[in-house]
């Protein structure tokens, strides 16, 4: 792991040079909630996947998670705030613009960076975040209090055990993780969604009952394509082959 400095806040980075001979393109990553860069990217094969064909990989831990720095109030964790951590890093590489992709928490910061600094993102992905992005939030209010019990015991709540479970395993500081979940709940209006017009890339799983359609965000966008993960929930898209092979082609593909 490296760190650099983002305004203050100590953000811990892996910066993976591509295969020799490559154009080696530069890919940001940008893990989702209650996750890190190695969970969301490197366990799952992602990192390999786009090593292999060809492009420089970079993937943050979000302030909050992994490595980076921890805060415990939610103002700490607007989406416009993780947004510019991710272009702070661009700048402290002395990347110029990246393709971007961002998983859950991840691709909502996505898209407030391709919004915010249409200039500085090539291509964006959104993975595992639909229609939500600007209708409702995604995942609810009641998993910071889930966080926040004392243990996960009594919890009955299916998606309130699943990410205080998830956070366990990743040993995540809880606290941290429900200030985060209360700050970075910004949508975006529909006219602010239509001026993102780098192309883009939504892949949500068939059975993700958090994300909200793909299809339906896509048509927002003037420049967007929307992909099914089929068979898989919200957790289980992430690594999934379909996902892969589909934004491999994207990036192909894209100017």
């Amino acid at each position: 792991m490296q760190h650099f400095s983002s305004d203050g806040v100590d953000i811990a980075f892996v910066d993976l040079p591509a295969p020799e001979g490559a154009k080696g393109d530069p890919v940001l990553l940008v893990h989702g909630f209650a996750s890190n860069h190695s969970v969301n990217w490197i366990y799952p094969g992602w990192s390999t996947t786009l090593n292999r064909a060809g492009y420089r990989v970079i993937a943050l831990d979000n302030r909050g998670h992994g490595q980076s720095q921890k805060f415990y109030d939610p103002s700490c964790y607007n989406s416009a705030l993780m947004a510019q951590d991710c272009l702070n890093l661009l700048d402290h590489l002395g990347l110029p613009r990246a393709d971007v992709m961002g998983y859950s928490m991840g691709a909502r910061i996505t898209a407030h960076l391709a919004l915010a600094h249409p200039d500085r993102v090539r291509s964006a992905v959104l993975g595992g975040l639909g229609i939500r992005l600007v209708d409702g939030v995604g995942l609810p209010m009641g998993i910071a209090d889930a966080l926040e019990a004392p243990t996960g015991d009594g919890l009955t709540d299916k998606q309130q055990k699943m990410f205080r479970s998830f956070a366990e395993q990743t040993r995540s500081d809880l606290k941290a993780l429900a200030a985060c979940i209360r700050g970075t709940r910004q949508t975006l209006t529909r006219e602010e969604a239509y001026q993102i017009g780098v192309p883009t890339l939504i892949a949500v799983g068939t059975r993700d009952d958090i994300a909200g359609s793909p299809h339906e965000l896509a048509a927002m966008l003037p420049n967007a394509s929307a992909v099914d993960i089929p068979g898989r929930d919200h957790n289980l898209a992430v690594g999934d082959r379909v996902f892969k092979e589909a934004v491999v082609a994207f990036l192909a593909e894209r100017p």
